[in-house]
């Protein structure tokens, strides 16, 4: 059995960021799910709703001698805007914000530090917005947003918004797209 570490992110619906995570060779399991905010064991219509205070989240399973932490940013960092404060193209919220959520010191020392160098290198022509925080408690979504772009690729929002993420790990990150494993 293999060691396999966790990381926590959110940028934007779940279905997209999911959907271009698990692209990744060394990436184990990617559940879709909520963190960050107050309520308890919330709904995806509760967390729609703006008032719980969770945004939409991957937790993501991946083996850390296939694919560093680091290398999970860089990615996570592509297929988003970090730049937007509550949204992400159509998706406009706090439940919808760029977030980190990290699992140890580690974790926290290695996004921040990211953060820093992106800005240093000035990559983006705004600020980033992305919060990051301890993660204190997943809560796992519905079994129906699971999976769901594998699901219903040609669902209109999926067409519009998960694939162009999808190929855009697949072309800017080749090598470390899966390859049948």
């Amino acid at each position: 059995m293999r060691d396999v570490e966790t990381a926590t992110f959110g940028g934007g619906c779940f279905w997209c960021v999911e959907a271009a995570l698990k692209e990744l060779h060394g990436v184990e399991a990617v559940t879709s799910g909520y963190a960050g905010g107050h309520s308890d064991d919330p709904t995806y219509r509760e967390v729609c709703s703006g008032k719980t205070g969770h945004a939409e989240v991957v937790q993501v399973e991946y083996d850390p001698d296939r694919l560093g932490y680091e290398d999970l940013l860089e990615v996570f960092f592509t297929i988003h805007d970090p730049t937007q404060l509550n949204r992400q193209g159509p998706d406009v919220g706090t439940q919808y914000r760029s977030i980190v959520l990290y699992h140890d010191d580690r974790q926290r020392e290695l996004v921040e530090a990211y953060v820093e160098t992106l800005e240093e290198e000035d990559v983006y022509d705004d600020e980033i917005v992305t919060e990051i925080e301890p993660l204190e408690r997943f809560y796992e979504a519905e079994e129906k947003h699971q999976d769901y772009f594998e699901k219903n690729p040609n669902d209109a929002y999926c067409t519009m918004n998960a694939a162009p993420k999808v190929e855009k790990v697949r072309e800017k990150f080749a090598e470390k797209v899966a390859a049948g494993d």
